[in-house]
């Protein structure tokens, strides 16, 4: 008779179990403290402004009313805000777009430099200088004196390049001379000429430093008469260094004025029939002349103010200009991270692309554009929430004159509440709009994200 073995059975494994979820419980404790200081300052800078503001933009200027909607009712109806929300489109529409664009082309062409890297540093480096201190480097570069801008100093150089500058824009004539002025600025001898005559013009208020170089005294060439069938006469300052000169009268002191354009011109109905410059001594001859009444003028041209430049801080410029002080920082930006998602681009379709034939634009334009879709969209996106909350480099470069004609909604929200208008419940409502204005995006960009990553 055979003994019988009892069946061995397993130990409950309810304790293991028990074991494992309070493994999970600790690790999830633990992980919690972990994250809680991040949440605490989160919820204490993020989370309760928002909800503040929220509320707070439900009330009056002084917080103690509440008026419901009226904020954000008032809000569309001032013309300030309104230009503000214009400025902003403008920002989101061509900001974005041009860094996306240059940030593109730089990724594509430095892949063909040899020093690329020294390139992208480079273009990267105005990332590390702060709004404030480029908002500062742009106010002056934007100056309109073109001894302080230097983009004004640029532009009126070229200018006078081409186009050369009057000798004498501060010169007049001295009240009760012969001269009389004209409507177009320039001077013309009250007296009729006729061939054989001498005129000397004395005009004032040139400084003597100002002179050109090379300027003679006048007096000897005013002491000459004018020969038969001619207009002679001399162009001269009538200030005589140290005083004691005889206004009208070319003193021996007095000096000439060299390059001055002068015409002279049929008295019956004004129309010019030679025209010369002067002499280092101020000094101009006009021979051959037939018989007849004459006037000598001195062209507007010689008195033109000097070109000034460019107003780029006017009210039609200054939102421009403002967008290529953002592109200066940001485009290395762009840059980078499109250069990154060119590194990790497939190069075998590139070279199937070239084996059958394909040039390099049509490459760009149908291959590494389309395959580089995803990174440029995260690039514009993100550049498209940066843009809508500039506010420093805005609040800095506009000179006080056209702070509402470049103001954006970020700088609208603080002028309204501690920038003068001390309504902090309007403010608050503009607050929320722009909340609003970035969270779409701010969306889109988190779902890309984790599209991304599946």
């Amino acid at each position: 008779m055979t003994a019988t073995v009892a069946p061995q059975t397993r130990p409950p494994v309810t304790g293991q179990a028990e074991r494992a979820r309070r493994t999970r419980r600790r690790g999830r404790i633990i992980a919690l403290l972990f994250v809680f200081p991040a949440l605490l300052l989160l919820g204490a800078l993020v989370v309760y402004p928002v909800l503040f503001s929220i509320g707070r933009s439900f009330f009056d200027a002084s917080g103690t009313r509440f008026v419901g909607g009226d904020n954000y009712t008032e809000m569309f109806r001032d013309p300030a805000t309104l230009k503000a929300i214009r400025n902003t489109v403008i920002w989101v529409l061509v900001a974005p777009t041009l860094l996306t664009g240059l940030g593109l082309i730089l990724a594509v062409l430095v892949e063909k430099v040899r020093w690329a890297t020294a390139f992208k540093l480079l273009l990267f480096l105005p990332m590390a200088v702060s709004f404030l201190a480029a908002g500062i480097i742009f106010r002056l570069a934007y100056d309109e004196d073109p001894h302080k801008g230097v983009l004004n100093a640029a532009v009126v150089s070229v200018h006078n390049a081409f186009k050369g500058t009057a000798e004498y824009p501060t010169a007049r004539a001295r009240t009760g001379q012969d001269l009389t002025a004209e409507k177009d600025g320039s001077y013309r001898t009250a007296a009729n000429l006729g061939p054989g005559d001498t005129v000397d013009l004395g005009l004032v208020g040139v400084a003597p430093k100002d002179l050109p170089g090379g300027a003679q005294p006048a007096y000897a060439s005013a002491q000459r008469q004018a020969a038969a069938g001619e207009v002679s006469g001399v162009v001269y300052l009538d200030f005589t260094p140290g005083g004691g000169g005889s206004p009208g009268v070319v003193d021996r002191k007095e000096s000439g004025l060299p390059r001055m354009k002068v015409q002279v011109v049929r008295a019956d109905d004004g129309k010019a029939v030679a025209s010369t410059t002067t002499a280092a001594d101020g000094s101009f001859r006009f021979t051959g002349l037939a018989a007849g009444s004459y006037g000598v003028e001195l062209p507007a041209a010689n008195f033109a103010q000097p070109y000034q430049g460019v107003s780029w801080l006017g009210p039609a410029l200054v939102t421009p200009a403002i967008i290529g002080a953002y592109l200066w920082i940001w485009t290395g930006f762009a840059m980078v991270l499109i250069g990154a998602g060119l590194a990790a681009l497939p190069r075998d379709a590139l070279e199937a692309a070239r084996m059958d034939g394909a040039n390099e634009w049509q490459i760009f334009r149908r291959i590494t554009v389309p395959l580089l879709a995803p990174v440029l969209t995260v690039v514009f996106v993100t550049l498209v929430i940066n843009v809508m909350k500039v506010f420093d480099l805005v609040y800095i470069i506009a000179p006080g004159p056209v702070q509402e004609d470049a103001t954006v909604l970020a700088t609208q929200m603080w002028l309204v509440s501690f920038g003068g208008g001390n309504n902090q419940g309007l403010g608050s409502a503009l607050g929320v709009l722009l909340l609003v204005l970035v969270i779409p995006a701010m969306a889109f960009n988190v779902r890309r994200f984790r599209r991304s990553q599946r």
